[in-house]
């Protein structure tokens, strides 16, 4: 039996739904403990309903969860669907895999200051540190799937840091 074709939109779609929930639990459970369910999700949801408009969405808390979440996720889509993308060009050109951990690094990095510059700002009331931590476990587990749906990446990754991707 023929080994089936991975089906990149697909496998995008599950790994962005990875990274996005589990930021979603995160700041829920990190909001509870602080005493203020869903506070991060409407706090940026307001932000996204004036955006789009109080006419358009409505202005309460559910309609900025709502609108805060389906941003939320949409974006994990794209990116789980690029990160994805990547991953299966890896499987022709090994060598890109060095680029992906350079850009991981570069996007934790932008995460980690972009939350340290919002702490001087109305955002700060969402610390930098949650910021980081979320978007580091997201990371995490998003890449830990792909690994484990595509095992010769560690191979792969080998041949790209060690520069001998070309055999």
């Amino acid at each position: 039996m023929a080994e089936r074709p991975h089906n990149f939109l697909r496998e995008g779609v599950i790994t962005g739904f990875i990274g996005a929930t589990a930021i979603a639990i995160w700041f829920l459970v990190v909001d509870t403990i602080g005493g203020r369910p869903f506070y991060t999700p409407i706090f940026l949801g307001k932000g996204v309903v004036s955006v789009l408009g109080k006419n358009m969405m409505g202005d309460t808390a559910f309609t900025q969860v709502l609108g805060y979440t389906i941003f939320h996720y949409v974006a994990f889509f794209i990116v789980g669907i690029l990160l994805t993308v990547i991953v299966h060009q890896a499987e022709r050109t090994p060598g890109i895999l060095a680029g992906l951990v350079v850009a991981v690094v570069i996007m934790s990095l932008g995460f980690y200051m972009i939350a340290a510059a919002f702490a001087q700002s109305a955002l700060g009331q969402i610390a930098w540190v949650q910021v980081f931590v979320a978007n580091l476990v997201a990371t995490t587990l998003m890449l830990g799937y792909l690994w484990r749906k595509h095992p010769r990446l560690e191979r792969q990754l080998k041949q790209a840091l060690e520069g001998t991707d070309d055999d």
